[in-house]
């Protein structure tokens, strides 16, 4: 199993998204479970965030509640205003940023709330977790943005495809 990044990724993940959404619509769910924890540790030896941050750069996580408590308290700001500061309500009638990038991005790609931020950028992308098989249209989308997504699903579709 190869864990090297082309630099043609990102077409590759858009070549095999039926092939990855078949993988996890109809693959052995206990033997993709069992895979992720050593895929996700074998990805991000492969990825740098800081080098990459697209997440950051173009999609916004959902802020819920304690994320806003968290983050208003941290800025010293009462919860009102953060949400009015930095957060639109979207379709799905969920909290995200305003804008992208993400307003606490830092031409450096640091985060600004790192120790604070909500808990969708904590678990962020979710190579690790039953996410990436409970929300697959999420997981096909993220493939197309982040390297260690595309990794991990590539890996799983070379080991169990």
């Amino acid at each position: 199993m190869s864990f090297d990044l082309s630099p043609n990724w990102q077409q590759q993940s858009a070549e095999q998204q039926k092939a990855f959404r078949r993988l996890l619509e109809k693959g052995n769910k206990n033997a993709i479970l069992k895979r992720l924890p050593h895929l996700h540790e074998a990805a991000f030896e492969k990825v740098d965030c800081l080098s990459c941050a697209h997440c950051c750069k173009n999609y916004s996580p959902r802020f819920k509640q304690p994320d806003i408590k968290r983050l208003a308290k941290a800025l010293r700001m009462k919860e009102g205003d953060f949400t009015q500061r930095y957060l639109r309500l979207d379709e799905e009638n969920d909290y995200v940023v305003k804008s992208a990038p993400c307003p606490f991005l830092g031409e450096d790609n640091f985060c600004s709330v790192y120790e604070d931020r909500p808990s969708d950028c904590r678990r962020f992308p979710y190579t690790d977790e039953d996410v990436l098989l409970k929300r697959i249209p999420l997981t096909l989308k993220n493939a197309t943005f982040c390297p260690a997504v595309y990794l991990v699903l590539n890996a799983l579709q070379q080991e169990l495809g």
